[in-house]
């Protein structure tokens, strides 16, 4: 899968996912003044992170879903409640209106230096499956009370191909592109017999493959960039210092911290034999709780020294950089910026 069909591939997975996991200090409602100018065109979900990470939200996160929107949610729900009752599960049906929060959610809203402070980077000090991580979803205990096995014939009946740790496959070994999942599980059925089928829709994302492969250009171009560079030789230096050396670019921290924990759990990251998987960890409940305990403590002590760090001068000249080389971009590809725009306003 060459590297545009793969952000698009991602986009896709965050899309499916409803947009419902936030990053760490990120807001709803971006000041209009401290916008990059390419969210215009992209929409308020578009970021490039300086750790070299890009992220794009399909649709309006703040446009209000209309009755008829609610009406199919409430018909989606109903069909999985039969659907999961047919596999041998109880399942509740969620009202749409009842918006479940997870309890991280005033976690994700902290600032960053204030979410440093508590819980690093997120990697290993949240657990997604932990008991309460969403305790307002009616079906959050019904799935706890289940044996081991019996959460994973309860996870494969309800997420499909998704499976029992809830990532998705979107790329193959060997960089083609996966076929279309054949077990969309109750959720995903039911979602295609009400809402439609995805693949139309997904399809008409790849008019639009050459733009992001001029944004990943773009991406590069502002890692390379000489203000950046610089900066993040100082952050380097800086971390260093507060005795945490090693680390030569800013994504190398969170890697760090992501390899430990993979090695705490058994879990394999990135490309394995069917492909790449993205999505949450497993759950910590049978980690060693001492080991556990000091790689969250690890983490964020990096993540705080990390922030100090990059508050010193490497965020500042970053955005500088950015701000300048999109500008630059937006007058070379203002046709087809706006026509990504029009065309998500569209969806």
């Amino acid at each position: 899968m060459n590297s545009s069909r793969k952000a698009l591939a991602l986009i896709a997975v965050l899309a499916l996912a409803g947009c419902g996991n936030n990053s760490p200090g990120a807001t709803t409602s971006p000041d209009s003044a401290n916008k990059s100018p390419l969210a215009e065109y992209m929409g308020d979900g578009f970021s490039m992170d300086s750790s070299g990470g890009m992220a794009v939200r399909i649709g309006n996160g703040n446009e209000q879903p209309t009755e008829e929107d609610l009406n199919k949610q409430r018909q989606v729900e109903d069909s999985v409640v039969t659907c999961m009752q047919t596999a041998g599960f109880r399942y509740v049906a969620v009202p749409p209106e009842s918006q479940p929060k997870s309890k991280f959610n005033d976690a994700f809203n902290l600032p960053p230096d204030k979410f440093a402070e508590q819980y690093g980077y997120g990697i290993s000090t949240i657990d997604p499956s932990a008991p309460g991580a969403d305790a307002s979803n009616p079906n959050t205990p019904i799935r706890n009370a289940l044996s081991a096995t019996a959460k994973k014939a309860y996870d494969k009946a309800l997420n499909g191909a998704a499976g029992s740790d809830g990532r998705v496959v979107v790329g193959t070994k060997d960089g083609s592109a996966p076929p279309p999942p054949t077990d969309l599980g109750c959720r995903g059925k039911a979602a295609e017999a009400i809402l439609g089928k995805g693949p139309g829709k997904g399809n008409d994302m790849q008019k639009y493959d050459s733009l992001f492969k001029d944004l990943e250009a773009l991406q590069k171009r502002i890692q390379d960039d000489a203000r950046v560079v610089a900066a993040t030789q100082a952050w380097s230096d800086c971390l260093a210092n507060a005795g945490k050396p090693g680390y030569r670019a800013t994504g190398d921290t969170r890697k760090k911290v992501e390899q430990k924990l993979a090695a705490l759990t058994g879990q394999q990251n990135g490309p394995g034999a069917g492909g790449t998987k993205v999505g949450p960890p497993p759950s910590f409940d049978k980690v060693d709780a001492v080991k556990l305990a000091d790689l969250r403590k690890f983490e964020i002590d990096l993540a705080k020294a990390d922030q100090t760090c990059k508050a010193k001068g490497y965020d500042a000249e970053y955005k500088k950089a950015q701000y300048d080389l999109e500008k630059e971009f937006v007058t070379e590809h203002k046709a087809e910026l706006e026509q990504y725009r029009d065309g998500m306003a569209q969806r």
